[in-house]
């Protein structure tokens, strides 16, 4: 057992004996786990027992929360555990953490990665990125689960989600740091609780939850037996370049496309493109023949060509030569000459052809969602307007960008984000280079990971309008490439999503157990075999084959076209 401190071991004891290996709570009794919950108010972790610098962290506020019979998200009770992780410089803001420790563990533990900017503690009790909806939460599996808000709080300054990286302790924590300081504390606290280490530990995320999967894997391979990532933003300072590189095209005048005209292009796509698969589902799973036959200034949708008359804006069931120029910007890399200081050339664009990047919403939610993470309902301007969900919003990328420029590159609040050129940044490459150098989780050699039995699952939705598939294919690639494809199989699994976009679809709304498979390959070296994936939201209860990338779906010629059973996985 971990050494603790005096006061941790007295309240510990109080409640039970730390020799009990199922918990405190395993008698049963909800009274004594509350009581023992209660008692870990201001426990403190020494900053001793986490790897990077701190002072140290403390427990600063505990509840105890009943078991939930309502199936499938179950529970037995569990102790939240709320802490602060103190850093070294007192203008940085604490890394606030969220623990939840159940009543009857299952001595694994699962680390939750956060979003966007994070700024807010990781979802450490929902549903897992894409996770199954008929299954247990992971709390409910008996799984010790945390995570933080990566290192600052959004709620200080709402409309600048960015801001913190004017601070350099707290720049460092969200790049990475507070992925060892927040582990390092959870464990402290677990072994103290239940007295003994965690013997299998996960982390899963998507989006920077992904970076932030891939982040921990690479900087300390020995921490995590198992790793998802979803829909995984690695090189997070070159996508933001490209971010940039997307946005002054869609602020040129006449260039933004509303959510009326994306429908048109949308429609457009899908009459194209539905059909590569070898069956009309309302679904594209060939994208790439998609994209390489797809162009949106010779497409028709309903008969009718999708380029206004004469290239000029005619209407909300066309697009100007302005918005395919936008659009095709969006589809394609941005080339970085030279490379960027993490040695990447390039950053890869977007599926864009019969890819859902925002349509009217009418009443669903759902589809409200997919908007703001998309290319929201107004075009980017300067001053960037500001960007909440729920309300009128500039794409998710501008304003991404706008918070980078600002905070991140000029630390200059009032700097036109719009003015500078992520192709030719000029005076401000030195810093870019810098950033891209904190930020890109790019290394591609993961064998200290594999080398102890780490297993890799990583999924990304084809549809992704936020973060491109096609640069997590890049990523991919470039893995095989350095360690070898049948080595790289030995640990890593990477599966493409048809419908899917970033992280919520009207289309095809992802619900997969990945945890599952993930415990099966790590904990009983039963490889993934072939993985199914469910829809909950476009054809609800609908199916389809995971398939390993370069690997898609292919209709087998019979069969109902909503079971993945009618479809095998192809590569030609």
């Amino acid at each position: 057992m971990l050494a603790v401190s005096s006061r941790f071991v007295t309240i510990l004891g109080a409640a039970c004996s730390l020799a009990i290996v199922a918990g405190c709570a395993a008698t049963g009794q909800s009274n004594q786990a509350a009581r023992s919950c209660s008692e870990l108010n201001g426990a403190t972790v020494p900053a001793a027992s986490i790897g990077l610098a701190t002072r140290g962290a403390t427990v600063t506020a505990t509840q105890y929360q009943p078991p939930v019979a309502t199936a499938p998200k179950t529970h037995e009770g569990y102790c939240k555990v709320l802490g602060d992780i103190a850093p070294v410089d007192p203008q940085a803001p604490a890394i606030k953490f969220q623990l939840n420790l159940p009543a009857h563990w299952n001595g694994k533990s699962l680390m939750i990665g956060g979003g966007g900017y994070n700024g807010v503690p990781a979802k450490t009790t929902d549903l897992l990125p894409a996770g199954p909806v008929d299954k247990p939460d992971p709390i409910g599996l008996g799984y010790a689960t945390y995570g933080s808000d990566s290192g600052h709080q959004l709620a200080d300054d709402p409309a600048n989600p960015g801001k913190f990286a004017l601070n350099q302790e707290a720049l460092k924590n969200f790049a990475y740091e507070a992925l060892k300081k927040t582990h390092d504390t959870a464990q402290y606290l677990i072994t103290g609780h239940y007295g003994k280490r965690s013997q299998v530990k996960y982390f899963a995320g998507g989006s920077t939850g992904g970076r932030e999967a891939l982040a921990v894997i690479q900087k300390w391979p020995d921490d995590f037996n198992g790793v998802i990532a979803l829909y995984p933003a690695f090189a997070a300072a070159s996508l933001d370049l490209q971010f940039g590189r997307i946005t002054r095209a869609l602020a040129q005048p006449g260039a933004y496309p509303n959510l009326q005209k994306r429908d048109a292009l949308y429609k457009a796509g899908m009459q194209a493109c539905d059909e590569l698969d070898g069956v009309k589902d309302g679904l594209i799973s060939n994208q790439r023949q998609c994209n390489r036959i797809f162009d949106p200034a010779t497409a028709t949708v309903d008969g009718r060509p999708l380029r206004c008359e004469n290239g000029q804006d005619t209407g909300n069931q066309c697009l100007s030569d302005a918005q395919i120029g936008a659009m095709k910007v969006f589809a394609s890399d941005i080339v970085f000459k030279p490379p960027v200081g993490s040695g990447e050339v390039r950053h890869a664009g977007f599926n864009t052809w019969g890819v859902d990047l925002g349509r009217p919403a009418g009443d669903s939610k759902l589809q409200a969602t997919v908007n703001y993470l998309n290319l929201g309902s107004i075009a980017p301007a300067y001053p960037m307007p500001p960007n909440p969900a729920g309300s009128q919003s500039v794409p998710y990328h501008a304003g991404f960008w706008d918070q980078w420029v600002k905070y991140f590159i000029t630390q200059d609040p009032a700097y036109n984000s719009l003015s500078l050129d992520p192709t030719q940044p000029g005076t401000w490459r030195k810093r870019i280079n810098e950033l891209t150098r904190l930020q890109d989780i790019n290394k591609t050699n993961l064998s200290a990971f594999a080398d102890h039995g780490g297993k890799l699952l990583i999924a990304h939705g084809i549809a992704d309008g936020l973060v491109p598939t096609r640069a997590t294919e890049d990523y991919v690639r470039r893995v095989r490439a350095t360690m070898g494809k049948q080595n790289a199989d030995q640990f890593l699994r990477y599966y493409e999503i048809p419908g899917y976009g970033h992280a919520v679809s009207t289309v095809f709304n992802a619900s997969w157990d990945s945890l599952g498979a993930l415990e099966n390959w790590v904990e009983k070296g039963v490889e993934p075999g072939p993985q199914v994936v469910a829809d909950t939201a476009g054809v609800p209860g609908r199916t389809r084959p995971l398939c390993e990338y370069p690997a898609w779906p292919r209709y087998a010629g019979s069969g109902d076209v909503n079971l993945a059973a009618s479809f095998e996985c192809v590569r030609q």
